[in-house]
């Protein structure tokens, strides 16, 4: 992580004054900027919640000119690239950290292409560079990208240039009707959202997304009075009263490993949000066991359709438990 390669590379540079991280995930360890002004640049809601509460000030864009700007290596090439380009427009000195899983040492490989590297940590299955100055416009964030059908995505959202076949495997599996009030969590830059309106029957659309940028384009792709749009960690999300319906497509990747905990904590979300006759519409890939974590939470659980690789479920009943399980 990069609080574990940070001490060893600021020990070598110069003091700073005015400091923004870009992208850091929660429980990064910044203790070593301590006595400088850091600003934190941070889009996903449960990792800016996290800076905000420890007092940082935490931004979802960043504002000003740095001494220092630190980019936190997301997992998308195309974002890092943008998040290196901006950085080097607002700070006199840009330093660098990722995983090797993350492709940081393919990073590194660019960009002593274009500039000279001042010093490089290697430690913890990553590494920390630093460097300044450089022309890296032909990274920059392009701004809106345009996909089939009319639907506008960005750098670093989830399928950005494709859409999923997992939504689309959902979609196809939906009533013709669907109840009155329904949420999408977890409903990125909103392609099941805008198809969840088109059917019968819909008055309110909840639309959660926990990634502003993602937020950002669904509110660009939905232009239905419809829909209520939040920037909210779908598992701690609290509809303003009891759903009929939650229709989601959840993820299940935190790093780049598969974590089945992210959708059963969808699961157990949504289960608290809906009315004692709500149901659940959800797709997963094939090899992700949440029918058991659906028994838990649901009085019935049925595959209603999907393809080769994935499966779509369908659950009403929900028990009355909270969002842990407990």
């Amino acid at each position: 992580m990069l609080s574990d390669r940070l001490p060893l590379l600021l020990g070598a540079l110069p003091p700073v004054r005015r400091v923004v991280v870009f992208r850091p995930r929660a429980g990064t360890d910044l203790r070593v900027l301590k006595g400088a002004e850091v600003q934190i640049v941070q889009g996903f809601k449960p990792d800016f919640d996290s800076f905000a509460k420890e007092g940082y000030d935490t931004r979802i864009a960043p504002e000003g000119q740095f001494d220092l700007v630190l980019v936190a290596v997301p997992r998308a090439k195309a974002e890092a690239r943008a998040l290196i380009a901006d950085a080097v427009r607002r700070g006199e000195r840009v330093i660098v950290d990722g995983q090797k899983t993350d492709g940081i040492d393919s990073l590194l490989k660019d960009i002593r292409k274009r500039v000279p590297v001042e010093q490089v940590v290697s430690k913890a299955h990553g590494k920390a560079f630093a460097f300044c100055g450089g022309d890296f416009s032909d990274w920059a964030d392009p701004g809106p990208l345009h996909l089939v059908d009319g639907f506008v995505t960005r750098f670093g959202v989830f399928s950005a240039d494709r859409i999923d076949k997992a939504s689309e495997a959902l979609v196809a599996a939906l009533p013709e009707r669907l109840p009155p009030t329904v949420a999408d969590l977890g409903a990125g830059w909103g392609y099941l959202s805008r198809h969840i309106l088109a059917h019968d029957g819909v008055e309110v659309l909840h639309v959660v997304e926990a990634e502003a940028a993602a937020l950002a384009c669904a509110r660009e792709n939905i232009g239905d009075p419809r829909a209520v749009f939040h920037w909210e960690d779908a598992t701690r999300f609290t509809p303003p009263r009891p759903l009929d319906a939650v229709v989601m497509n959840p993820p299940f990747h935190s790093s780049r490993a598969a974590d089945p905990a992210l959708g059963q904590a969808f699961i157990a979300a949504a289960a608290t949000m809906l009315a004692p006759n709500g149901m659940l519409w959800m797709v997963a890939n094939r090899h992700l066991p949440y029918e058991a974590t659906l028994a838990t939470h649901f009085g019935t659980v049925a595959e209603i359709g999907g393809t080769s690789g994935f499966k779509v479920l369908h659950a009403t009943k929900p028990l009355r438990r909270t969002a842990t399980g407990a």
